[in-house]
C-alpha cells in the first residue's frame, strides 16, 4: 500500500477531536503527508442570531457565521504542528459533520479521514449513528477512527 497524501481530520473544539487531530498529525508527520483540519458548523440565524448580537454587541462576531469554528481550527493547527505535521492547512465547513466530513474530503482528494471514537460505543450511537459509525459507512475512503475516549 502506498502512502498517504492527503489526510483529512475532523475537530469539533473537544478533547477527544482534538486527540484525533494529534493522531492524524503524527500519522501525517510520519507520511510526509498534508494534514486538512476541518470543522463542520451551523451558523446562527433568527431569534438566536438576534439575541446574540442584543447581549454581545459589537462582540457578536465572536459566535456568528464561521468564527467559533475557525477559533477551533486555529487551536487544532497549533497542536497539529506540535506533533511534527508540517504542512497543514484548515477549512471551516457549514453543514453536518458527516456530509461535510465527507464532502470535504472528497473535495481536497484525502485519501484518509481520521475522526475520534466518541459516540461509538454509546447506546444512542448504536441506536441513532454517530460521527465515526456514519463517516465510516458513507466516505469511500480509508477511514482511521482514533481511540480518544
Amino acid at each position: 500500500m502506498a502512502a498517504y497524501r492527503t489526510l483529512l481530520v475532523g475537530t469539533d473544539g473537544s478533547a477527544s477531536s482534538f486527540a484525533a487531530v494529534e493522531a492524524a498529525a503524527r500519522l501525517a508527520a510520519v507520511c510526509g503527508a498534508e494534514l486538512v483540519v476541518t470543522c463542520a458548523y451551523a451558523p446562527m440565524r433568527g431569534p438566536e442570531l438576534a439575541l446574540a448580537k442584543d447581549q454581545l454587541g459589537a462582540d457578536a462576531y465572536q459566535v456568528v457565521g464561521s468564527a467559533p469554528a475557525e477559533e477551533t481550527l486555529r487551536t487544532a493547527k497549533d497542536r497539529a504542528r506540535l506533533q511534527g505535521a508540517v504542512d497543514v492547512r484548515s477549512v471551516a465547513v457549514e453543514g453536518d459533520p458527516v456530509p461535510a466530513l465527507v464532502r470535504t474530503a472528497r473535495e481536497c482528494s484525502a485519501d484518509l479521514l481520521v475522526v475520534g471514537n466518541r459516540g461509538l460505543r454509546s447506546l444512542a450511537g448504536r441506536l441513532l449513528g454517530s460521527v465515526p459509525a456514519d463517516v465510516a459507512r458513507r466516505a469511500g475512503l480509508d477511514v482511521l477512527i482514533v481511540h480518544t475516549t
